[in-house]
């Protein structure tokens, strides 16, 4: 045989080798999915979920016999049960509160803390409201601080017509609520009370949509997703985009979500597995969903703090006081 058709025959061969290389590690890959089952619990934000609701179903689809439930009880609803360890993850819109901390301590719950994304805390009122475009953070005050004497959006603004103002909430288990309360009432001042509130933000938006006056927040997926009924308000001037929130901008309302995984729970294959899908499909289905996927840079840490099993929260000092600052600054 002369030398080129040894060539030839060489290159044929190693084809050959590398296609069923790719086909034996497809039927392992397959024979591993096919093995996986049993279940894995998740609850909290209702901010996260879409986020979480489009992974579980993405893994699902090769993953037949794990069943992902997802829940909506709101960050701080989650937490309590986490803190229990009755989930094997918890979805938050907000980093693990001291409180919180503690008791996940007390019951022996280890965690990983896992940011999955950015989102802008939006604003929105009725389609049919012309005359609100933009608010100040101040205004904000004058309308939610309790004992707000705003009762039509006249009050907020002489200029604006006599509507009747309703506020439409989410409730105080919700990581949005906390975030939004930080935000406009400070650490010690308190929202009012007299609002339609709800742990589910698809409430809120029908609210909203079918509410002249109303007005209500938060997250940026569900404004995104229902502009036909709902017009966002612009904070001092800026709307909530992918690039107002990613660059922050959109500030105060920008912000990390969080996936919390109970480190107990990655001995379980179905979790650990998917967890990696998350870390590795994530930032397309974040998209997906209406919310900014995070820099390059914060996803690897993500991937190999959960490689190694890096337990705790970033968002407490060894005295347990609150860090604060950008995430890229915070999360290492």
């Amino acid at each position: 045989m002369d030398m080129k058709k040894r060539f030839r025959s060489n290159i044929v061969r190693c084809v050959l080798v590398s296609l069923v290389a790719v086909v034996l590690s497809q039927a392992v890959d397959a024979q591993a999915a096919e093995q996986l089952d049993g279940s894995v619990r998740v609850d909290g934000s209702s901010t996260v979920y879409p986020i979480t609701e489009a992974v579980a179903e993405e893994f699902g689809a090769t993953n037949p016999r794990v069943r992902v439930t997802v829940g909506i009880s709101g960050t701080g609803g989650g937490f309590k049960r986490f803190v229990l360890g009755e989930t094997d993850i918890s979805n938050a819109s907000r980093p693990i509160k001291k409180k919180e901390h503690d008791a996940a301590v007390a019951g022996g719950i280890e965690f990983i803390e896992i940011p999955v994304a950015y989102d802008g805390l939006s604003v929105v009122v009725n389609k049919q409201n012309t005359w609100c475009d933009n608010l100040t953070v101040e205004e904000l005050k004058t309308i939610f601080l309790d004992g707000s004497p705003v009762s039509t959006w006249s009050d907020i603004r002489p200029e604006w017509p006599s509507v009747p103002v309703k506020i439409y909430a989410p409730g105080t288990d919700s990581g949005t609520f906390d975030y939004f309360k930080e935000v406009v009432a400070g650490k010690t001042g308190s929202i009012r009370s007299d609002m339609s509130v709800s742990e589910d933000d698809n409430i809120l938006v029908r609210g909203v949509g079918g509410d002249a006056g109303g007005i209500g927040f938060f997250g940026c997926a569900y404004y995104y997703e229902n502009q036909d009924k709902l017009k966002a308000v612009a904070i001092n001037g800026v709307l909530p985009t992918p690039a107002t929130i990613e660059g922050g901008t959109y500030s105060p309302f920008s912000r990390p979500l969080f996936i919390y995984v109970n480190a107990k729970s990655v001995a379980k294959p179905q979790v650990r597995a998917f967890v990696e899908f998350y870390l590795e499909n994530g930032a397309e289905l974040v998209e997906e969903v209406g919310y900014v996927k995070l820099p390059k840079q914060i996803a690897d840490r993500a991937r190999a703090n959960f490689a190694g099993g890096r337990v705790g929260t970033q968002y407490l000092d060894g005295a347990g006081k609150k860090r604060q600052g950008p995430l890229a600054s915070v999360y290492h």
